[in-house]
Order: structure tokens, then sequence, then C-alpha cells
């Protein structure tokens, strides 16, 4: 079996809480992540990340040294903000050794042009997230998040998150989906053989004409079925998709 040159994971939503996922994601990095020459975190790798100044969390700092372990070993690690851990800073690269790369970023890998990307940009029929996103994401609103005290943006951060659980109840799919016309964007604006990203929780092959879109799974271990898993490309092009197992999914 040849070596994967690229693994590419996200929405882990990785929290005290689920241990069981936590369990996962350091199973993954020693037994598959290590192996690969890169490894890709298209977003959501905690539930929540209120500063770089929350490094010294316990578990936090057990996140960040495992991925540094990684780093270490000789794989390129790379991090794609997501909508719940956009706060991701230098300090945190720096300590995880991993380089932050803008939201849309275009490698050539295996001989693929493959454009990656959080996803939640192209989820732009959901207006009144797409409004919080655009503030959010603005510098001058992060300093002056960040300057607060850490308890009080945890906080604040709790009652974002259950306002947005709320809010989701009466969403539709469709809505909290991608929408064709950003997706095909992207591609035409990059140039794109293949588009890969997560953030929906609906994992998939798209076949739009020559072109492939994979999006990847959430993980919950604890869920029936389990969920979660990664995509790999190897150094000939070849993409499978895989489960928490590691077993490749068909299709």
């Amino acid at each position: 079996m040849t070596e994967a040159c690229a693994l590419f994971i996200s929405d882990l939503h990785l929290q005290p809480a689920h241990p069981a996922t936590t369990a996962a994601f350091y199973d993954f990095l020693e037994r598959h992540a290590r192996h690969a020459q890169q490894l890709y975190l298209l977003g959501d790798l905690f539930e929540y990340w209120a500063g770089d100044d929350d490094i010294a969390d316990p578990y936090h700092a057990g996140i960040v040294a495992a991925l540094r372990a990684i780093s270490d070993a000789g794989v390129m690690v790379y991090w794609i903000a997501g909508n719940r851990d956009f706060l991701v800073g230098a300090r945190f690269a720096e300590a995880a050794n991993l380089t932050l790369l803008p939201e849309t970023w275009i490698a050539d890998i295996g001989g693929l042009k493959v454009v990656v990307l959080h996803g939640d940009a192209q989820c732009t029929q959901d207006t009144k997230y797409m409004e919080f996103r655009a503030m959010v994401r603005q510098p001058a609103w992060q300093a002056q998040f960040t300057a607060m005290p850490l308890a009080q943006r945890k906080a604040i951060i709790a009652g974002l998150r259950e306002d947005s659980r709320k809010e989701q109840g009466g969403k539709s799919y469709e809505i909290m989906d991608v929408t064709p016309d950003a997706i095909a964007a992207v591609f035409a604006d990059t140039g794109a053989d293949v588009m890969i990203h997560g953030h929906t929780h609906r994992p998939a092959l798209h076949q739009l004409g020559t072109k492939r879109r994979y999006v990847l799974p959430d993980w919950e271990p604890d869920a029936t079925p389990p969920r979660g898993g990664w995509i790999a490309i190897t150094e000939d092009g070849v993409i499978t998709r895989h489960d928490l197992s590691g077993a490749v999914i068909a299709g």
C-alpha cells in the first residue's frame, strides 16, 4: 500500500467532555498522521477556542504537545480556522510547530491541484451566520474580544453556542449546507481539480463534471454508528476516504 502524502481532518470539536474523541484523535496522530508527509487540519479541531492565552489549560496543552510531536517527527502540519476556533493564532502555531493558512488554500498534492477550506464561508444562504462571521473575522473585533479576561470570553462563547443551538433547530439542512454557486466560485477562482472541506458534517464525494468535492466527517466515536475519519492523498494522486478504524470507505 502506498503511504499517504497528505491527510485531511476537520470537525473533531475536541473538548474534555468527549474523551472518546480525544482518544481517537491521539490514536489517529500516532498510527496514521505520523507516517504522512503533510497533515491538514481544516477547522473546528476544538469545540471552541477563546484565545491563545488558554494554551496553559492542561487539556489544551496535551493537544498542543501531541501536534508538536507529529511536527517534530517530520510531518508538515497545516491549520485552517473553523467557525469554532478562528481565534487560534501565532502563539498556538509556534507552540504546536504548525503553519497557519488563509481560509482558502491551494496545494499541489500528488499531481493534483487541491483547494482546501473549512466550508462555512460557502454557506451563503445562512445570511444571519454570514453577518456574524463577517463581524468576528475582523481584526478589530478580535483584538477587542481577546483583550477581555479569559473567563469573560468563555462565558460569552458559552452564550453564543447556546444561541446557535437554538437557531439551528429552526434552520433547514439546505440553509446550513454550502451553496452550489459558492462552490462553483471557489473552483473558478482557484482552477482546482479537487476541493476538500468540512463544516457541514455531511461526509460525501460530489462529482461536479471533471471536478471532485470531498466533504470531511465530524468525529463522534460514541455515536451509533460511530462518526469520524479522514481523507488521504497518495504521492501518485489516489484519493481515499477512511473511517475511524482506518478502513477505506467505498466511493
